[in-house]
């Protein structure tokens, strides 16, 4: 090979993103590719408030995050609400479904417009990545592709096969391996966002302190571990059955527990709680009363018998019973006064390290 002469860094640059086919060399005085400029609300206030160190975030916008969760701990329910708020942001919504268990009524009481959700029911593992690689090329909008659910959506191989695991043993985990890893970069480039619902299933090991360190694992494979940016698991709150009931005893939703399994923004193993309902018409996340639970340590919340007062931003204070928490949140300046409490003692002390750190690592509000 022949040197034609030296290239400046702006040749260089030009010359590999012709021969990608798209744009991978960047300048980073320019702008940084890997960094996150938007995010799409979960629904929770306090989770936003824990993803990312030093910001109000959610799901992160080019990248791939997991909500992975027990039964009945609402997964299905908070992707609803993400989608939700990823279409009030103009961004397309494509919900990948292996469950069967997605009907337009559920999607409109979470809040999504469903005459512009395109519903895809997921045949197989392949068709799915195959699917979104197309919409990645041909499509030039940002999209929100959620997969519900990535353990139950069988390979080619399963649903051609027989019902022996061992006749395709890992396949499912190679499959996967091969297309995040071309899947990763276009979905960041085309700002667009990977949503995959996930089970926790019961860590099986023969080792006891494995075991304790780590009860739960995850369907996929190595590969989805490292292509997620964002891993969110959900459990019940309680050891026993973590479930809201109505006055009659029925069933309508979940206390959840939430961790932050992986984070590349700095907050990994951060937690927090709230309750999600499913059973009603008020489908989703509870955001209004977890706040109590978030802010109830707060210098700026005092307590006396079974009364609570939070200082307002001019010194004055607001009296409580819990009860009533609902219905004070109605009030503007009394929610206003919330977040700014919850934004100081959630987020900016956690960025600039103050206080103990079991105090954001530790389960709060049992």
């Amino acid at each position: 090979m022949t040197k034609v002469g030296k290239l400046s860094m702006t040749d260089m640059r030009k010359m590999i993103n012709k021969r990608a086919g798209m744009t991978v060399a960047h300048n980073l005085n320019e702008a940084n590719p890997t960094e996150v400029i938007d995010w799409i609300p979960t629904g929770s206030r306090w989770l936003d408030s824990i993803v990312c160190k030093g910001k109000l975030a959610g799901i992160p916008v080019g990248k791939v995050t997991e909500i992975a969760g027990l039964e009945a701990t609402g997964k299905s329910y908070m992707a609803a609400q993400v989608a939700a708020n990823a279409q009030k942001k103009g961004i397309d919504v494509i919900y990948f479904d292996s469950e069967s268990a997605i009907d337009p009524t559920f999607l409109e009481k979470a809040g999504c417009d469903v005459g512009t959700v395109l519903y895809v029911q997921a045949q197989s593992v392949e068709f799915v990545l195959e699917t979104i690689e197309d919409l990645l090329v041909n499509n030039e909008n940002r999209m929100l592709f959620i997969w519900d659910s990535l353990a139950l959506t069988p390979a080619i191989s399963d649903v051609e096969g027989d019902f022996n695991p061992q006749s395709s043993m890992a396949v499912k985990a190679r499959i996967l391996a091969k297309g995040m890893s071309k899947l990763t970069v276009p979905i960041a480039n085309s700002q667009s966002t990977f949503l995959v619902l996930n089970q926790l299933k019961s860590n099986i090991t023969r080792s006891p302190s494995e075991a304790m360190t780590t009860p739960y694992v995850t369907p996929g494979g190595k590969a989805m571990i490292y292509a997620y940016s964002l891993r969110i698991w959900l459990t019940g709150r309680k050891a026993k059955a973590s479930f809201i009931v109505d006055d009659s005893g029925f069933r309508i939703g979940s206390e959840v527990k939430v961790k932050l399994e992986k984070s590349r923004f700095g907050t990994q193993g951060r937690q927090c709680n709230f309750k999600i309902l499913w059973g009603t018409d008020d489908i989703g996340v509870q955001d209004d009363q977890s706040l109590f639970e978030a802010i109830k340590g707060s210098s700026y919340m005092t307590s006396a018998g079974s009364w609570y007062s939070l200082e307002m931003g001019d010194g004055k204070m607001v009296k409580f019973q819990p009860a009533k928490w609902d219905e004070k949140m109605k009030d503007p300046n009394f929610k206003q006064r919330v977040y700014d409490v919850m934004d100081e003692e959630v987020i900016q002390k956690f960025d600039k390290r103050l206080g103990k750190a079991k105090d954001f690592y530790e389960e709060t509000g049992e």
